[in-house]
């Protein structure tokens, strides 16, 4: 397991969150896989952190899948570029089946690593899909 993987076990257990499954990956880069999922709006969105032996630590929520097609694109495509121009801890996009996704990328080195920080942003995230997601929605379904 590796090092930054280890700080948040450990700060998972001091703080008593237990709402992540964890995974270790066996590559190059020792990734460790935190999943969960966000309420939000009745919906359970995944929710994942990435811990590996790069300077990047991953956190990724899956907004909704597969509901951007070609007639709302546009519409969709407008909003989010909207969003990512006044958000600057995380960006959205769209993937090739056409999921809705945020990403925050966090650079640290292992002794650079807060994972109280990674935890703010996951915060910071929810309030803001649970302020913006029926907004997100209204443009997907708008067409």
């Amino acid at each position: 397991m590796n090092n930054k993987a280890k700080k948040f076990n450990e700060f998972l257990s001091e703080s008593k969150i237990t709402c992540f499954n964890s995974q270790e990956i066996d590559n190059e880069m020792h990734a460790v896989l935190y999943r969960s999922f966000m309420e939000v709006s009745g919906q359970n969105l995944p929710t994942m952190v990435v811990l590996d032996d790069s300077i990047y630590t991953m956190v990724q929520v899956r907004v909704a899948v597969g509901v951007v097609k070609d007639a709302n694109r546009n519409c969709v495509m407008e909003h989010i570029n909207d969003l990512n121009r006044k958000y600057k801890v995380f960006k959205y996009y769209v993937n090739e089946n056409g999921d809705i996704v945020i990403e925050s990328c966090i650079p640290a080195t292992d002794d650079g690593f807060t994972p109280g920080l990674v935890h703010a942003i996951i915060d910071v995230v929810l309030k803001h899909l649970i302020e913006e997601y029926p907004k997100l929605m209204k443009a997907v379904w708008a067409n």
